[in-house]
């Protein structure tokens, strides 16, 4: 089965980066567990990453993203380009997110 090459933006590790040590104020446990369902989310796109939907909101180009959920809070944006994956952003579905203008 053919892979896809997986591209991680500095942007997103930072923006992870942020999200765990949030969480690990309140439980180190949980942030590494969250960090964990992170990297393997990422991982996973190694094959067939058209399969996760489109990300669809009114100020994002539509086709442009697709996003795949992360445990109930988080959505990683991702685009797919050849047979090439590149990770952008991480989100916190509990925020608003309209700064990704």
């Amino acid at each position: 089965m053919n892979k896809y090459k997986i591209i991680v933006s500095e942007h997103f590790y930072s923006m992870m980066g942020s999200h765990i040590r949030f969480l690990m104020q309140i439980s180190p446990e949980a942030s590494q567990k969250l960090k964990n369902k992170i990297i393997e989310a990422i991982k996973s796109l190694e094959q067939m990453p058209e399969r996760f939907p489109f990300f669809e909101a009114q100020f994002i180009p539509p086709n442009k993203y697709h996003k795949l959920s992360v445990k109930n809070w988080f959505i990683i944006l991702f685009q797919i380009k050849n047979k090439t994956v590149y990770v952008d952003y991480i989100i916190d579905c509990r925020q608003d997110y309209k700064w990704l203008l």
